[in-house]
């Protein structure tokens, strides 16, 4: 970044030591570059002036010119509020300020003529316009001619400061001419020219003060085009050095254990999106570098089997395995389906999770470093230091974006030589989030389900046909089914208008009387050992409806169940949504999910609860998602060791300007690929400046 960009904001004109402290702790803009990629977040067509008689309470934002006609103090106190009314040739109208009268009242005179911008609202039957932008005409003439007025994000700290967007607008104004013969170029001159992009300083320019529309969309698409240039840079780089550097144990052989399961012991017929992953696993793991895969899948899809049978295929070549889970459930499942399905075979498995007694953490401890634990399953547990095995060859990671990044490194510290690396995942990630988070990795797609199991059902109902749910949920309890109820909050709570567990028990008790119905509780500040019980209850048929908040998102497998009711389904990210409803379906029964919703819902949650009814198709949903949430809110993205802080991408809408970032990547790296060419030196120079002080997480997986 050149040297400009790095001048203190408080020396910019119209800034000094007060508005830059608060420009620091609001917005964290302290420099020069930190304003210039403030960029606004939305433009209003301001070619347009309204004449007063045009307005009315239902438009946006609109501009008039008037003069000043007459200006009042009314009120008292907190009161207080400052009138002005602004006349042309057509009417009056009122402009309000309640904030910030005596700055205000200093600016305006009356009898002059000013440029009004604001939205007009109607009170008491009489037009007026709250806290609008006003501006002197002679000086608004005298300004350069922005048909476009960019509008910034802001603080209400920083309004009550009259730091508000134009005052941002204005800055930009007075930065901008300081930087232009000073700005260094960030994209190659032959980049430059073959896509024929804005420069650097044309492209800020028209961000900011855009002189047509075409122009700012040319100088959006630069520089979303270099936001995600480096990114895919930067992760392809990783990627090559990966497969260069990196050397990983041989798994050539496919021996006894891999054949006699898949021959033997597998009741039914792998789907062709298993034995397409399986593939990819062994083509991996036979070329002497280390395997670095993400494994996608929804709910049901089989990764487990694929997780066991890639580990069979290490144990074939005399290494061990390891599967990490998020949780001491989901960790037991594991253990109680591997063991089951491996009992035949001969082959020690043991777990270990934070509540295992020391006495036996000796006994595993030593089955490790003699290798006679061929496959340990665990939680955290399994990174701590006194872990150690005798010749770990491939490494599990389940629900991967539960676990941070250093320690995924722990678990690759356990050899002297790099395991491979199997991370799995049953939330599906949208196609250009995976791109640009796990670019570094190869990724493997299940994307269909094992044969006979059904599609589940989805309906959406208003609280007002409760009784019509708890009438189907009765029928599907007689005839031996049980039944999930999901509240998004333990306790009742003032600021939030939803369903809670506590009132929820307490209905469903009398909906519900026992002995002819029983009923299992699980919450997130319940002990682990009742948690367990009571889920232990419900998984042997003791229980036949359980009431609970989202701890049961992971980690529970009741073939039995057949019914997922979400409570205030509104308060739900689609993720959720849709990991909660993989709760069902485990069985060959028809499943069932309703979403109970509030009457009223904004235009996010609509959509939401309407995807969840129209498909289960998990990847399609985390599309969805991504364009209502942004990858930032994405679970497990601040873990993946790619920095997101994306400027102005968005990976959700901008999904062609990604791929195209990648496939010139790609390009590149293939003609260059340490960017040691001269034409490459400002690519290889940016890269190290923006990433100098980060450590490479990327490398564990």
């Amino acid at each position: 970044m050149p040297l400009i960009l790095d001048e203190n904001i408080t020396y910019l004109k119209g800034v000094g030591p007060q508005k830059a402290d608060i420009l620091a702790s609001e917005l964290g803009l302290k420099t020069y570059g930190d304003l210039l990629y403030h960029f606004p977040y939305k433009y209003i067509d301001k070619t347009k002036y309204y004449t007063i008689r045009e307005l009315n309470g239902t438009m946006s934002f609109v501009q008039v010119k008037g003069k000043i006609i007459h200006l009042e103090t009314l009120g008292e106190g907190r009161k207080q509020r400052l009138s002005a009314t602004l006349h042309d040739s057509s009417g009056t109208i009122k402009l309000i300020w309640f904030k910030g009268l005596k700055w205000v009242k200093q600016q305006l005179k009356a009898n002059e003529e000013y440029v009004v911008f604001g939205k007009p609202t109607s009170f008491n039957n009489q037009l007026n316009i709250t806290h609008p932008e006003i501006e002197e005409l002679k000086k608004h003439d005298s300004k350069p001619d922005f048909n476009l007025q960019s509008f910034y994000h802001t603080t209400e700290k920083m309004k009550t400061r009259f730091l508000n967007s134009k005052a941002i607008h204005n800055f930009q104004l007075s930065l901008l001419p300081l930087i232009k013969t000073k700005l260094t170029e960030t994209l190659p001159a032959y980049l430059i020219a073959k896509h024929k992009l804005l420069s650097l300083y044309e492209s800020l320019y028209n961000i900011h003060l855009p002189l047509s529309p075409e122009l700012l969309q040319k100088a959006q698409f630069r520089l979303k085009l270099e936001e995600l240039l480096y990114i895919q840079l930067k992760i392809l780089r990783l990627k090559n050095y990966q497969n260069n550097s990196i050397s990983g144990f041989n798994l050539d052989k496919v021996g006894d254990f891999f054949n006699n399961f898949y021959k033997e012991h597998i009741p039914f017929e792998l789907t062709n999106a298993q034995k397409k992953v399986l593939r990819e696993i062994r083509h991996n793991t036979n070329t002497g570098k280390q395997m670095n895969r993400l494994l996608q899948g929804d709910v049901g899809s089989g990764k487990t089997l694929v997780a066991l049978m890639t580990m069979l295929l290490a144990i074939d070549n005399e290494f061990q395995a390891c599967i990490m889970a998020p949780t001491g459930i989901l960790a037991n499942q594991h253990l109680e389906s591997i063991s089951e399905m491996v009992s035949s075979l001969g082959i020690k498995v043991e777990l270990l999770t934070g509540s295992t007694k020391q006495k036996d953490r000796r006994i595993i401890h030593e089955n490790l470093i003699r290798g006679e634990t061929k496959i340990l399953i665990g939680t955290h547990a399994l990174i701590e230091d006194t872990v150690r095995f005798k010749n770990l060859g491939m490494v599990i990671i389940d629900e991967q974006h539960r676990f941070g990044v250093a320690q995924r490194a722990k678990l690759w510290k356990k050899n002297t030589k790099a395991p491979h690396v199997l991370v799995m995942t049953a939330t599906p990630i949208p196609r250009t989030l995976a791109m640009t988070l796990y670019g570094d990795l190869d990724v493997s797609v299940i994307d269909e389900l094992p044969p006979g199991r059904k599609p589940i059902q989805t309906i959406h109902y208003h609280d007002s046909k409760r009784l019509r749910v708890f009438g189907f949920i009765k029928e599907q309890i007689d005839i031996g089914r049980q039944v999930y109820m999901v509240y998004p909050l333990i306790k009742e709570s003032e600021a939030l208008d939803y369903k809670d567990l506590e009132d929820g028990l307490e209905s469903i008790s009398r909906a519900f009387p026992p002995p002819k119905y029983s009923i299992s509780v699980v919450h997130g500040k319940m002990k682990p050992t009742e948690k367990d019980k009571a889920m232990d209850l419900f998984v042997r048929k003791q229980t036949q409806i359980m009431i609970a908040t989202t701890v049961i998102e992971v980690g529970v497998n009741v073939p039995n169940a057949s019914v997922m009711v979400i409570e205030s389904a509104e308060r739900f990210g689609l993720s959720q949504l849709h990991q909660l409803r993989g709760r069902v379906g485990r069985g060959a029964e028809q499943s069932y999910c309703i979403l109970m919703t509030g009457n009223k819902l904004t235009n996010d949650g609509r959509k939401r609860i309407e995807t969840m009814v129209n498909t289960n198709d998990g990847f399609e949903i985390s599309e969805v998602d991504l364009k209502l949430r942004g990858p930032g809110d994405i679970e497990g993205t601040q873990q993946s060791g790619i920095p997101l802080d994306l400027k102005i991408a968005n990976l959700g809408k901008d999904s062609q300007i990604v791929q195209f970032a990648r496939n010139i990547a790609e390009e590149i790296l293939a003609n260059d690929p340490k960017l040691e060419k001269p034409e490459n030196y400002v690519l290889k120079k940016y890269i190290e400046q923006k990433w100098k002080y980060e450590f490479n997480w990327s490398l564990i997986s």
